[in-house]
């Protein structure tokens, strides 16, 4: 009998879901920590995954993991990536990458809300072809910077 959630989703997502299914590892095999975080679209390409995991910036269950950590379902990952942390916990279990919508329904999501575009803006940008700054400009740089640090008054 098929139960409430399979009746609500469209042909095309069903069969969306079929392939990803079809894209997870046989009973008893494990699935790669970077190759998962590629798959559910946490980064770009495998690489940059391993390359976070290499780098300390993936937890899983809170400890640093190597890119050839077995994730199960269950496991909460932790990812610094692109001066964010996404917190996910592992819903299901693929190895190929998948369309974004089929993708998060492999996690939830549990990562703070970004911060707004206006707070992420770079401080101290100059202008195209306006030389080198001054003096001035350097202390008054430099006095923004000890504002926002720790410590600033």
């Amino acid at each position: 009998m098929a139960s409430q959630d399979d009746r609500d989703v469209d042909p095309k997502t069903a069969a969306a879901v079929a392939a990803a299914e079809a894209a997870g590892p046989a009973s008893g095999e494990n699935v790669r920590i970077d190759s998962w975080i590629w798959a559910v679209r946490l980064v770009k390409t495998r690489s940059v995954g391993a390359t976070a995991c290499r780098g300390g910036h993936v937890r899983v269950n809170g400890e640093r993991v190597k890119p050839a950590h077995a994730v199960r379902v269950g496991d909460e990952v932790r990812l610094r990536h692109e001066g964010r942390e996404r917190i996910v916990v592992v819903k299901r279990l693929i190895r190929k990458r998948v369309g974004a919508p089929i993708a998060v329904q492999c996690y939830v999501d549990n990562s703070p809300p970004p911060p707004p575009r206006e707070a992420v803006a770079p401080i101290g940008i100059r202008d195209r072809g306006t030389g080198r700054p001054t003096k001035r400009d350097r202390r008054e740089l430099e006095r923004l910077r000890d504002l926002g640090g720790p410590g600033g008054s």
